[in-house]
């Protein structure tokens, strides 16, 4: 039967088991669409990574990412967490920043001090309607009114995020799934002292992931929304995990256009996968 070399890696955090886990086979191209899919919803986890060979000569990879139920388009710790993997594999940039491959286009990746970085993909944003406004307080068995904004966030997922007062009250909702449907939700409040500057919760139980442990999507949604409105600063640290146990931490950059999106990773697991 075909091997396949496999690690598994811990983004968002430089401590193993705090941050989001990511499954990455290198390699992949051998691998049929369904037993992508397979694996994926077999390793349980938030995403899956498939490696493959570039199909345009600027990029150094291409990665497939999987749920556990669907195929995305784009996912922020798969980005990082399959450029750490294919770094540690021997992976050579052509040049000084690493191309990666995806189904939204090219995105480029920088290293950032000893962590990765991406440069967030173009997105568009839009009002928040009121019939959605009502099902996301719902959802979080909060009034309307504890809602102090709300943005649809353009990436690929689409997220749509609201923001709260306090940390306290982001680290205290306890959600209604059921009432969430297919929303993907992410929920935002300023935090005071420590090393962080907001505090970040998502919701995404349509993908079968009741709460996502650290998420790159929603933070380079939220990253444009709050900097261009002016709720946060052009550098800032989001804290994310925080009720699972974890201790992610996104470090967000703005330079220029470009919304840079950055984390540690490190590599818990290593070794082959038999399919």
């Amino acid at each position: 039967m075909p091997k396949f070399a496999f690690s598994q890696v811990d983004v968002f955090t430089s401590q193993p088991l705090k941050g989001n886990p990511l499954a990455v086979v290198l390699g992949a191209d051998g691998l049929a669409d369904a037993q992508m899919a397979a694996l994926a919803n077999w390793t349980n986890l938030s995403e899956t990574a498939f490696l493959l060979t570039p199909t345009t000569p600027s990029a150094d990879y291409r990665v497939r990412i999987f749920t556990p139920a669907s195929e995305l388009p784009f996912a922020g710790h798969p980005t990082l967490g399959s450029c750490h993997a294919w770094l540690a594999a021997g992976g050579k940039p052509k040049s000084e920043e690493i191309v990666q491959e995806c189904q939204v286009g090219l995105i480029r990746i920088r290293r950032d001090e000893d962590r990765l970085a991406f440069a967030a993909p173009p997105a568009t944003q839009r009002a928040v309607e009121p019939e959605t406004l009502a099902q996301i307080a719902r959802s979080l068995k909060i009034p309307t009114t504890a809602i102090r904004a709300a943005q649809w966030l353009g990436n690929a997922p689409a997220w749509v995020a609201v923001m709260l007062a306090n940390r306290e009250e982001v680290l205290a909702l306890e959600p209604d799934y059921d009432a969430m449907g297919t929303l993907k939700l992410g929920v935002i409040a300023p935090t005071t002292g420590g090393d962080t500057q907001f505090e970040v919760r998502a919701f995404a139980p349509g993908e079968g992931l009741r709460e996502d442990p650290v998420t790159g999507s929603l933070n380079a949604g939220l990253a444009r929304w709050l900097i261009n409105n002016g709720m946060a600063p052009a550098r800032y640290v989001a804290a994310q995990g925080t009720r699972l146990g974890r201790a992610g931490r996104i470090h967000v950059t703005q330079s220029g256009d470009d919304f840079w999106i950055g984390g540690h990773s490190v590599t818990c697991i290593e070794g082959e996968l038999t399919l």
